[in-house]
């Protein structure tokens, strides 16, 4: 279901110099945040699997509500995995087409990376559901305006969860809907809250990229690289059936 368009208070306010759009294609769901004249325009789809056919028009839809273009662009960005292995293609290939024509610059942050920017946790879980019975997880604490990876990004069976450093966190994201028992018998009273519904936010990708872009850091469309923490993306017909 479409939603409206949120209007947010810019973070980091004196690196809003530039005009940049970035997005999130790693879930089912699409994400597009653009930031024009020192204001944040967010918006998000239930794409499913749809992201090929509304990225590319959704864009251009929320730079005419802004009175903008691509032309004034400056920059792009987008979250690079881990996440669906179809939807980051997608994602990066429009962000890559759109970079070389428009000779920009562009930055990829790390999906779960995003997930937790976009909360006002200090210390987060961020958890994604990977399929195949796996999970997306990696844990980020807050100093100030930077996310510290305090966790590493991995792909894992809820039978071999990484601990977590002391202190309360905030668990977010689909994995805590797919293996939520598990989950909470791993971290216990370490685990503050869950928001199981909440999914990876252009608005999280722009807050990182900000950050990437204003310490030099932004690459060549070409360079742009995803992230994959797994090679097997699918279950072969006889480990499906073991698996009933």
């Amino acid at each position: 279901m479409n939603r409206p368009h949120v209007r947010i208070r810019p973070l980091l306010s004196a690196r809003l110099t530039m005009n940049l759009l970035t997005l999130d294609t790693s879930t089912e769901y699409l994400s597009l945040c653009l930031l024009y004249k020192g204001e944040v325009l967010a918006r998000d789809w239930h794409a499913q699997q749809r992201h090929a056919e509304l990225t590319l028009p959704m864009m251009q839809a929320l730079l005419a509500d802004a009175g903008a273009s691509f032309s004034q662009l400056d920059g792009l960005a987008l979250s690079i995995g881990p996440g669906s292995f179809t939807g980051l293609r997608i994602g990066c290939g429009i962000v890559q087409g759109l970079a070389f024509g428009l000779d920009i610059p562009t930055v990829g942050v790390n999906t779960l990376a995003a997930l937790a920017a976009d909360t006002d946790s200090a210390q987060t879980l961020a958890v994604l559901d990977a399929r195949m019975g796996e999970l997306y997880l990696a844990g980020f604490t807050r100093q100030g305006d930077d996310w510290v990876e305090s966790v590493a990004t991995t792909v894992c069976g809820p039978q071999a969860l990484p601990a977590l450093p002391d202190g309360s966190w905030q668990g977010v994201g689909s994995g805590f809907a797919v293996q939520g028992e598990a989950l909470a018998r791993q971290y216990g009273a370490q685990l503050a809250g869950v928001e199981s519904t909440r999914f990876p936010h252009a608005r999280g990708v722009l807050k990182l990229a900000q950050r990437e872009f204003a310490a030099g850091r932004a690459t060549r469309a070409e360079q742009l690289e995803l992230l994959y923490i797994r090679d097997k993306v699918a279950l072969k017909t006889s480990e499906r059936e073991k698996k009933v």
